[in-house]
C-alpha cells in the first residue's frame, strides 16, 4: 500500500512513512495511491470484538505491518483504558442507534484513534530505523489536544506540542489538557481560535527551511490531527463495527443500508464513514451536521466553501471550525483524484478564503444531507432527548440529533440510521445543565458536574471527576502569531535541559 499527496506532487510514500510525516512535503493530505479494491467480509465479520475488527481494517490499509505486529498495535491500543468491554456502546433512542464513542481515557471520540496512534507511530519508526525525535503538532478545537497528550505522554522518542484557542473550549476541556502530566508534553493556549492554530501548524509542516532546521537538530515534524492517514483509518473501524452490530442485533439484515449522522467541524470523522462505505459498509445518506458555523452546510448545497466569514463562539466548541481539513480528501475523490483541481482549490481556499467545485463534481455531491443547529436549538434537543428518551447527550452529539430530525422531517425517511456521539456530557456541563433548566450561577466545573449527577444519575467518567485533585501545569497563552517562535523556544529549552 502506497501513499500519495491530494496535490499531485510526486511524493510517493509507504504506510510507515505516511503515518510518521503526516502531512505531504506540498501541503497536500497523503490518500492510497490506489485505494483497496476490497469489498468487507461482513457475513464472516458479524461476531468479529472491536478489536478483530480493527485488526483487519489496519491490516488492509498498513501491510508494512505483520499480522502479528498489526495484532500487538491493536492490542496494546485498545486495553483497560476503556471503561466499556468493547470500546463502544451502541444505543439506542427515540428510533436512531448512537455510538458511544466517548468511553475512553479522556471521553471524546478522538480517543478511538488517538490510542492507536502512538503505537502505529512507534512501531513505523522501528521499521525505518528511525533516529530522530519525533515532534507532534497538534491544533486542537477541543477534544483532539487531551486526547492526543494522553496517547503520547511519556512515549520515548517523541515530544508532543499542543495549541488550543484559549477562549474557545470548555473549562472541562482546558482542564483536561493544562492539567497534563509527562515529560514530553507542552500545551500552549493561543489568543485566536482554531483555524488559526490550524493554519500555523500547517505553516510549519511545509517550510523547508524551519524542516531543515530541525532535521540537522535530530528532529521531524509529524501530527495528531486527522490530517494524518493513522489517525484517520482507525476511525473507520467503528462505523464498519457498528454497522456489524446492527446485524448481530437484528436490528437491520445484512446489506440493508443506514443512514450515518455526524457533528462536523474538521471533516475528519464522516469522511471515515465514507471510506467505511468504500469498503462496502451499504450506506443511504451520509447527513453532515454543522453549528452556527455552517461552512460545510452551505458547501454542500451550493458547491462553494467559503470560509471567509464571522468564526462563532457556540455552546459546540470542539466545531467552530471554519477551514475543514480533511474536506480536501473529499474533494480529491468527488474530483475523480484530479490533483490539479484539488491544489487549485486549496490555493484559492488560502488566498482568498473560498473555493468553488464545478457542476459536474457537484452532483456527486448527493450522497450528503447537511444542515446545521443553533445554540438554543442545541439545548432543546438536549432536553427533548432527556426528558422524552431519558437519555443524556453533550453539545455535539446534539447538534448532530437536531439535524437528523431536520432530515427525517424533511424527507420522511426511515432507514435506520446510525449517529456518532462524540463526547460525555459531562465535558460540556454547565450547557447540559442550561439545557435541562438546572444551571445555577457561580458553580465550579466539578459542582456542576456534581448537580448533573444528582440530577440524573448518569456516572461520571473518573478521568473527569479525578481532574479535581491535578494542578494546572500548562498555563501559558501566546499570541497566535508567536507560535512558531514559542514552539521553537520550547525545543531549544529541552536541548539546554539535556
Amino acid at each position: 500500500m502506497l501513499y500519495k499527496s491530494t496535490r499531485g506532487s510526486t511524493e510517493v510514500v509507504n504506510s510507515n512513512e505516511a503515518i510518521l510525516k503526516g502531512l505531504c512535503d506540498d501541503g497536500g493530505l497523503f490518500v492510497p495511491v490506489k485505494f483497496p479494491e476490497v469489498q468487507l467480509p461482513l457475513s464472516k465479520m458479524i461476531n468479529f470484538s472491536y478489536k478483530e475488527t480493527a485488526s483487519y481494517i489496519f491490516q488492509i490499509f498498513f501491510d508494512e505491518f505483520s499480522v502479528e505486529e498489526i495484532n500487538k498495535i491493536v492490542d496494546d491500543s485498545y486495553d483497560n483504558k476503556f471503561s466499556v468491554n468493547d470500546m463502544v456502546n451502541l444505543t439506542k433512542a427515540d428510533d436512531a442507534f448512537f455510538i458511544e464513542l466517548y468511553h475512553g481515557p479522556t471521553s471524546a471520540f478522538k480517543d478511538m484513534a488517538l490510542s492507536a496512534l502512538p503505537h502505529l507511530m512507534t512501531e513505523s519508526g522501528k521499521k525505518i530505523s528511525l533516529d530522530k525525535e519525533l515532534v507532534i503538532l497538534t491544533a486542537t478545537s477541543g477534544d483532539t489536544g487531551k486526547a492526543a497528550l494522553e496517547g503520547f505522554s511519556d512515549v520515548e522518542g517523541t515530544k508532543i506540542v499542543v495549541f488550543y484557542p484559549e477562549k474557545g473550549v470548555s473549562n472541562m476541556q482546558k482542564l483536561q489538557m493544562t492539567t497534563q502530566e509527562g515529560k514530553n508534553v507542552k500545551v500552549f493556549g493561543i489568543k485566536g481560535n482554531f483555524d488559526d492554530a490550524q493554519r500555523a501548524v500547517k505553516t510549519i509542516f511545509t517550510d523547508s527551511a524551519l524542516r531543515k532546521e530541525m532535521n540537522e537538530k535530530g528532529r521531524i515534524f509529524s501530527s495528531a490531527n486527522s490530517i494524518n492517514i493513522g489517525r484517520l483509518i482507525p476511525q473507520v473501524v467503528y462505523y464498519v463495527y457498528s454497522y456489524l452490530q446492527l446485524v448481530k442485533k437484528h436490528e437491520i439484515n445484512l446489506n440493508d443500508k443506514i443512514n450515518i449522522v455526524v457533528p462536523c467541524g474538521n471533516f475528519g470523522n464522516i469522511l471515515a464513514s465514507y471510506y467505511s462505505m468504500k469498503l462496502g459498509i451499504p450506506v443511504n445518506k451520509f447527513i453532515c451536521a454543522s453549528n452556527k458555523n455552517n461552512v460545510l452546510t452551505d458547501f454542500f448545497k451550493t458547491g462553494f466553501y467559503d470560509a471567509k466569514r464571522e468564526m462563532y463562539t457556540t455552546v459546540s466548541p470542539s466545531m467552530d471550525i471554519l477551514v475543514s481539513s480533511n474536506l480536501e480528501r473529499y474533494i480529491y475523490e468527488i474530483s475523480g483524484e484530479n490533483e490539479t483541481f484539488v491544489k487549485d482549490s486549496m490555493d484559492s481556499l488560502q488566498k482568498y478564503g473560498h473555493f468553488e467545485i464545478t457542476d459536474k463534481f457537484k452532483k456527486s455531491l448527493d450522497k450528503f444531507y447537511a444542515g446545521f443547529c443553533s445554540d438554543s436549538d442545541t439545548l432543546k434537543a438536549i432536553n427533548e432527548m432527556y426528558e422524552s428518551h431519558n437519555y443524556l447527550i453533550d453539545t455535539h452529539t446534539a447538534v448532530a440529533y437536531k439535524v437528523y430530525k431536520d432530515y427525517v422531517a424533511e424527507t420522511s425517511d426511515n432507514t435506520k440510521t446510525l449517529i456518532a456521539s462524540t463526547a460525555s456530557p459531562y465535558k460540556f456541563s454547565e450547557s447540559v445543565l442550561k439545557a435541562l433548566s438546572l444551571n445555577e450561577e457561580d458553580l465550579t466545573p466539578f459542582e456542576m458536574m456534581d448537580k448533573l449527577y444528582k440530577n440524573t444519575n448518569v456516572k461520571i467518567p473518573k478521568n473527569l471527576s479525578n481532574l479535581k485533585n491535578k494542578k494546572v501545569i500548562h498555563d501559558e497563552v501566546i499570541d497566535k502569531s508567536t507560535i512558531i517562535t514559542n514552539l521553537k523556544k520550547y525545543l531549544e529549552s529541552g536541548e539546554q535541559d539535556d
